[in-house]
């Protein structure tokens, strides 16, 4: 066929909810030439089932079935392992998420036009909310190395928060080539930034695309691994993480005192809150323990100033607005 191969995977873990939809949309793609694995990590509800179930109807879908259960992170690499040789892209499509129709069409054809680029990404429904946004329209073709700069620079010191232009693996589309070569692909020591991990990765070696349009939906529900990592806050500390490793690789050494000051600012109040609202041990442990690996041990100085000016800050709200105080406690 003349439309270039195309890999697609699913790792799938108790999925069966939402599966046939994911199948579905990957099924109804406006682009055909494509290869489907699905990847099921000894399920016990009927997730097996149903992708045996479509694998009989469509000869491009392929099901396999780990024999011992993996971890998260383990599991998606077992999938890429399935890709064809003779692949030129690789998507990965989770199991509770869906493909718009014209997703994968679009995402080959702006990579085909432009070979330098190795990850392609798009506007994305994330739940309710439109996500991977804030690159200028209409430019489709951006330098990996300033891509990851930005992302890694974040939005203000206030939010925290990164350029947020990659999403999920659903998001993107990544030539298959670059994830050949990188065996694992995915780097096991994460795991709430394990995908964006992967595109700070790639944008060493690629140029970025992005398609002003919306191609995929993420489904956010309380059984998802976004979901249930809240509770120990991974994410915070993940972030920091990933711009320990890639942060001297992407910006200048000015650029990079002054997003590590940021972070920890805000990693110091987060431990304030923590401290202050008596989280049980587990939190502090997963937290003392990550950053001692990062060599940034709890100051404890520091953090004790944090909280007691939090609670200074709260006294004198307190005093100011007294009918706000006691309509907050009456409601909790």
């Amino acid at each position: 066929m003349a439309e270039p191969f195309v890999s697609i995977v699913t790792p799938v873990y108790n999925g069966q909810k939402y599966l046939a939809e994911c199948i579905e949309s990957v099924i109804t793609q406006t682009y055909q030439n494509w290869e489907y694995h699905i990847t099921d990590n000894c399920s016990t509800d009927d997730s097996l089932k149903i992708a045996q179930s479509y694998a009989e109807k469509d000869q491009r879908i392929q099901v396999h079935s780990n024999k011992d259960f993996l971890a998260m992170v383990d599991n998606f690499n077992r999938s890429l392992e399935h890709i064809s040789p003779a692949s030129k892209y690789c998507k990965v499509v989770h199991a509770d998420d869906l493909l718009l129709p014209a997703c994968v069409t679009e995402m080959v054809s702006l990579a085909e036009k432009y070979p330098s680029i190795g990850i392609v990404s798009a506007y994305a429904l994330d739940g309710v909310r439109i996500k991977c946004d804030g690159l200028p329209y209409p430019t489709s073709v951006f330098s990996g190395k300033e891509v990851a700069r930005m992302s890694l620079m974040g939005k203000s010191p206030e939010d925290g928060g990164f350029l947020f232009v990659f999403g999920s693996p659903t998001s993107i589309l990544m030539r298959a080539g670059l994830v050949r070569d990188r065996i694992p692909f995915y780097n096991r020591k994460y795991h709430q930034v394990v995908d964006q991990e992967a595109c700070y990765y790639l944008l060493q070696l690629s140029d970025f695309g992005f398609v002003h349009q919306l191609l995929t939906y993420s489904r956010l529900h309380e059984n998802s691994t976004t979901s249930s990592s809240q509770l120990l806050n991974k994410l915070i500390f993940e972030e920091l993480e990933l711009l320990k490793e890639y942060g001297p690789i992407y910006l200048t050494q000015d650029e990079y005192d002054k997003r590590l000051k940021q972070r920890m600012t805000l990693y110091y109040r987060f431990l304030a809150d923590c401290l202050l609202a008596g989280k049980e041990k587990t939190v502090w442990t997963y937290h003392k323990q990550g950053l001692a690996k990062l060599n940034m041990p709890i100051c404890w100085t520091k953090l004790f100033g944090v909280a007691v000016r939090k609670l200074a800050h709260r006294a004198i709200y307190t005093i100011s607005h007294p009918k706000a105080t006691f309509n907050g406690l009456k409601n909790k």
